[in-house]
């Protein structure tokens, strides 16, 4: 723990990479500061889950000079800053304000205490491991989770989950007559862990973007629950809050009160 008397950008950047070191994330991602002064002083953090004009609009109304998100704004270079697209604007304003940016993504998901598992706890799993693991200087860390459950019907478990994840419209293949003892789960994007989620003894897989195709993966004994992505990572913004809170006290951290899932439901 550090005790931040006066925090910099770059104290609120370490404190999170003690969780997450950037070492921890997928070689196609773009974890980290990416815009701002990182020896700038603090005079608080909005989080988020993905950066938009008017989640920088509202550190600027707040006072707050840093946005902490779990997406990347920008994902692939930057070759000018000349408002053409979103990201263009965004960065721009962000500078023109003295905003920085800095998001954990799949160092956050790999991470140990990290999204995956916030997504277990929150279900009250127990027994929890990594699903897809490896050995970082004897830390296991990967993507997703497998963890027990006391024993409950299928369709309960679907429920609890809609609930919890404050699900509008829940996606769902496979026979949900039974009952569930394992549990397997993935915040964000998690088809490719289908199959290592029925070969751990997972009877539901929970997790987000899963394509028509890989549905009928169903058919070989896994029931398959897709809750969405923003669903599924949203509540990321309680772990940058709990971090930042315990290692950097001395600065104002809130929730974007104008961030929205982007996908709109018709029902």
């Amino acid at each position: 723990m550090t005790d931040c008397v006066h925090s910099r950008v770059d104290d609120i950047a370490r404190a999170i990479e003690r969780v997450a070191p950037l070492r921890w994330q997928e070689s196609y991602d773009n974890a980290g500061i990416q815009v701002g002064d990182c020896e700038a002083m603090v005079t608080g953090v909005l989080l988020c889950t993905d950066v938009t004009m008017a989640v920088i609009d509202e550190a600027i109304a707040r006072g707050y000079n840093m946005v902490v998100s779990h997406h990347p704004l920008i994902f692939h270079g930057l070759k000018k800053l000349a408002g053409r697209n979103r990201v263009e604007r965004m960065v721009a304003h962000a500078i023109k304000h003295d905003i920085a940016l800095y998001c954990a993504h799949t160092n956050m998901d790999n991470a140990p205490a990290g999204v995956s598992h916030h997504m277990a706890h929150k279900l009250g799993l127990t027994d929890v491991e990594v699903l897809e693991a490896h050995d970082d200087a004897g830390e296991l860390v990967g993507s997703g989770v497998i963890g027990s459950v006391t024993p409950m019907p299928v369709m309960h478990l679907l429920r609890q989950v809609k609930e919890t994840f404050e699900v509008e419209a829940l996606r769902y293949s496979g026979d949900t007559t039974g009952m569930v003892t394992r549990v397997a789960l993935c915040g964000g994007a998690g088809s490719f862990l289908i199959d290592c989620a029925r070969q751990a003894g997972a009877q539901v897989y929970i997790t987000g973007d899963v394509k028509y195709h890989d549905f009928q993966l169903a058919d070989e004994g896994i029931v398959i629950a897709d809750i969405g992505h923003y669903e599924s990572e949203h509540f990321t913004v309680e772990l940058f809050a709990e971090i930042i809170g315990r290692d950097c006290p001395d600065v104002r951290v809130d929730l974007a009160r104008e961030e929205r899932n982007p996908v709109k439901y018709l029902i």
